[in-house]
């Protein structure tokens, strides 16, 4: 029997939004006993149960003990922590594992946007899918014989996830006197933050009118392209999982490649990740390397929005490691990675030279994909959101289990003791 009985979780950050504490609340009525640490007041605000709630505001460099002092007086069993980068995650994730605590990552779908990724240990380039080939996966889906989930036509929550960014900056911002060392991960300041997520939203208009008018430009050319998924710079993947340094970088070296191998009939179309916030200057980049390189009439910016109609007539695409790029590979199209990715798989992705890539670029093998992907839904992808509340609750009804088991979702697949998946229901 699935039981919280004698499970003692300790929350760190999670995403914005109430996602948390509605998932505490289940774990509770599980049997479980539920703490959560905050570091600011946006923690404490999706946070309402202050009995239940332990205020860190001490400086960082103190963390890793009071972790310790936590765990022992709680009597943590487990810790849930969205993103495994930032340094108080980081800390905690290490001394849990020391001491033999259950660590569970919550992250962004890797086939998102209709699922999100439940793992132990490590997400993104310290997931264990790193270490697993794809005729381990393959072997594993032999012996559950399973279908394919399909996604629903319609479900998104971008906006839902800007206002709840928006309301946890503006509590830092606002409200965090009592938590005077608090220091974000990322390098703006909270008030830098706020303001990037505010004006945002009130550009959200004139942010569609720029995509609508780049998109149509591109669709009505009638030139063939090859396409570039951006992600943000401060994303931890970028930042931790890539060998550049700044999104800068990575544009300086596509922008060459494709100037010294796409034939010259071909354009090159760069879409940016739906948050983009302007942080970076990626219009003025882009414009700046294609003069450079000779290139100016062949390349374009779009600014976010939906990846599919872009893809439907793309050639090739490249990116630093953006989980976007899984939306590539299911459609069979070339890509070229440069960071550490869960994808990065020899079956998948290209090894050719960037100029080589563009002019020749070579296909994935389409099946062992299937196959790749066929392994991810069946194990750490969960159905539904982290913002909106549709998506909360498609999600809550599977994770919740998939935390009380023993296995993690890529063992318990392997030995037969995986639950069985939602099928979504299609909106037509």
């Amino acid at each position: 029997m699935v039981t919280g009985q004698n499970r003692t979780f300790l929350f760190l950050q999670g995403p914005h939004g109430p996602f948390f504490r509605r998932l505490a609340k289940m774990l509770r009525a599980a049997g479980a006993d539920v703490w959560r640490v905050g570091f600011n007041a946006g923690d404490a605000a999706f946070w309402p149960d202050a009995k239940s709630f332990i205020p860190y505001r001490d400086k960082i460099d103190a963390w890793a003990d009071r972790f310790a002092e936590i765990v022992d007086e709680k009597g943590i069993t487990d810790i849930v922590l969205y993103g495994d980068t930032r340094r108080i995650h980081a800390e905690a994730v290490e001394a849990a594992q020391k001491i033999g605590l259950m660590v569970h990552v919550f992250e962004e779908g890797y086939l998102r946007p209709y699922w999100v990724t439940y793992e132990r240990n490590g997400s993104n380039g310290n997931s264990a899918l790193m270490d697993l080939s794809v005729a381990n996966m393959q072997d594993a889906l032999a012996k559950a014989d399973l279908d394919v989930p399909e996604p629903p036509a319609h479900w998104g929550d971008m906006r839902h996830h800007i206002f709840y960014g928006a309301l946890y900056h503006g509590h830092v911002l606002l409200a965090n006197r009592a938590y005077r060392n608090f220091a974000p991960h990322r390098a703006l300041s909270v008030t830098q933050e706020f303001r990037l997520y505010l004006r945002r939203l009130l550009l959200m208009p004139a942010i569609w009118a720029d995509r609508a008018a780049a998109t149509s430009r591109i669709k009505y050319g009638g030139f063939p392209y090859h396409l570039a998924l951006l992600q943000l710079e401060h994303d931890s993947s970028f930042q931790n999982h890539s060998p550049f340094g700044s999104m800068t970088e990575f544009l300086a070296e596509v922008i060459e490649g494709f100037a010294n191998g796409a034939p010259t009939h071909h354009h090159f179309v760069f879409k940016a990740h739906p948050l983009e916030d302007g942080r970076v200057n990626l219009r003025r980049e882009i414009k700046r390397l294609s003069e450079l390189h000779g290139v100016t009439n062949r390349v374009h910016y779009v600014r976010g929005g939906k990846l599919a109609k872009l893809l439907d007539h793309a050639r090739s695409a490249v990116t630093v490691n953006s989980t976007a790029a899984q939306q590539v590979l299911w459609r069979g199209l070339p890509l070229k990675v440069f960071g550490d990715a869960v994808y990065a798989k020899p079956e998948f992705v290209s090894t050719q030279k960037l100029p080589e890539f563009f002019a020749h670029p070579t296909r994935p093998d389409s099946r062992a994909y299937r196959d790749y992907r066929h392994f991810l839904l069946e194990t750490s992808q969960v159905a539904g959101g982290f913002y909106s509340a549709r998506g909360r609750r498609q999600l809550l009804r599977q994770v919740v289990d998939m935390m009380l088991v023993p296995e993690d979702p890529y063992t318990a697949l392997k030995t037969g003791t995986a639950a069985p998946r939602q099928q979504l229901r299609v909106v037509k």
